[in-house]
């Protein structure tokens, strides 16, 4: 099809089709050249809190986070896909995190990684365009550049940005990802909607950091997710009692969230919870070494933090344990393990279980 002939508002609806077919929930359209002075404002402010922490790469880049045609040059629309996350057994995240001896992961991590899952069907997606109207401009994302993906999705009218910073859906609540294709074809863009949270402040007065520090307005150096996954050196002593048994993200937010009694359970095989991380312990997982770490996370998103990390995280976690001679018995095995990171965090685990005897 020669573009000049080309119905765009056919094939805005085709797109939304074809990606539903792939395996996204929701497509939506949004102007790539919409005003934006507002959110750069917004996180210009965010930067100068140091709200970011080391999160170097949110500073980086300057105006092509928020300007799509800076980044890609020629983008004109800015297509925005859902992806459902939820496990079917996503009743169990509280009794995870109310049983000390068990690792808590963060839901969306039990599974495959994602960012290959949606670049992968965003691709094919934009396959599926250049069969009818032939080659055009055109990038995939999926959390992996600088890229304001909920600022898009919810201009877009995907949801709109609750409290908590996240995306949210009156029809999926906010249990799914995100991905994007920035395009030069000049698509019918959608109307955002409205925003649904009312004067409900659940996921500030839940969260355990109190990291959601007014609405709307995180700061990551006290987000579990942050500290867990972000971080790459000592956690702040403050704050690890507070992490619980947190390993890997948090979900504290989303959970009480009003509006994911709404969230639909995911479908897709590559989100199916592997090798039992929704009910292991403590232990068990700092027991392995570095070659079952790498083995056994192939292909998750987990492996991305490192083995080094990892430990980390579980001997924080193995700090707020209930103390029994197990636990440290485990924490005294890495006593002399080769990472001073490591270490750090083990002597102060150990600590924490003197504690509680005295």
């Amino acid at each position: 099809m020669n573009n000049k002939d080309t119905d765009w508002r056919w094939l805005s609806e085709q797109i939304k089709l074809w990606g539903r077919q792939l395996g996204f929930q929701e497509v939506r359209i949004s102007d790539a050249h919409a005003d934006v002075a507002t959110v750069e404002a917004g996180l210009s402010d965010w930067l100068e809190n140091q709200f970011h922490g080391e999160m170097d790469y949110m500073a980086k880049h300057g105006t092509k986070r928020t300007r799509p045609p800076e980044l890609v040059p020629g983008t004109l629309r800015v297509i925005s896909v859902r992806m459902n996350n939820k496990p079917v057994n996503m009743e169990e995240s509280w009794t995870a995190l109310q049983d000390g001896s068990r690792a808590f992961i963060s839901r969306y991590a039990l599974g495959r990684d994602y960012h290959k899952v949606l670049r992968a069907r965003l691709q094919k997606l934009a396959e599926k365009i250049t069969e009818q109207v032939g080659e055009f401009g055109y990038r995939a994302f999926s959390d992996s550049a600088p890229v304001m993906e909920v600022e898009w999705a919810s201009r877009s009218g995907l949801g709109w940005r609750g409290k908590h910073t996240l995306l949210l859906s009156r029809d999926a609540g906010s249990f799914f990802f995100l991905g994007e294709l920035y395009t030069d074809l000049p698509l019918t863009v959608d109307d955002p909607v409205a925003s649904y949270c009312g004067s409900c402040t659940r996921c500030l007065d839940i969260c355990p950091t109190q990291a959601i520090v007014a609405p709307y307005r995180l700061d990551a150096r006290r987000c579990i997710s942050y500290l867990t996954i972000e971080l790459k050196g000592s956690i702040p002593e403050d704050l690890r009692a507070l992490i619980g048994n947190r390993v890997y993200g948090c979900d504290d937010c989303q959970l009480v969230c009003p509006w994911n009694k709404f969230s639909q359970f995911t479908q897709e095989a590559d989100f199916a919870v592997r090798h039992g991380l929704d009910n292991v312990s403590l232990i068990e997982l700092f027991a392995w070494d570095k070659e079952t770490f790498e083995a056994r996370l192939a292909g998750s998103p987990i492996r991305r933090i490192g083995y080094e990390q990892w430990l980390r995280n579980l001997a924080v976690g193995l700090g707020n344990a209930p103390s029994s001679p197990a636990v440290i018995g485990a924490l005294q095995a890495r006593r002399r393990d080769p990472s001073p990171l490591v270490r750090e965090h083990v002597e102060w685990a150990l600590g924490q279980h003197r504690l509680t005897k005295e």
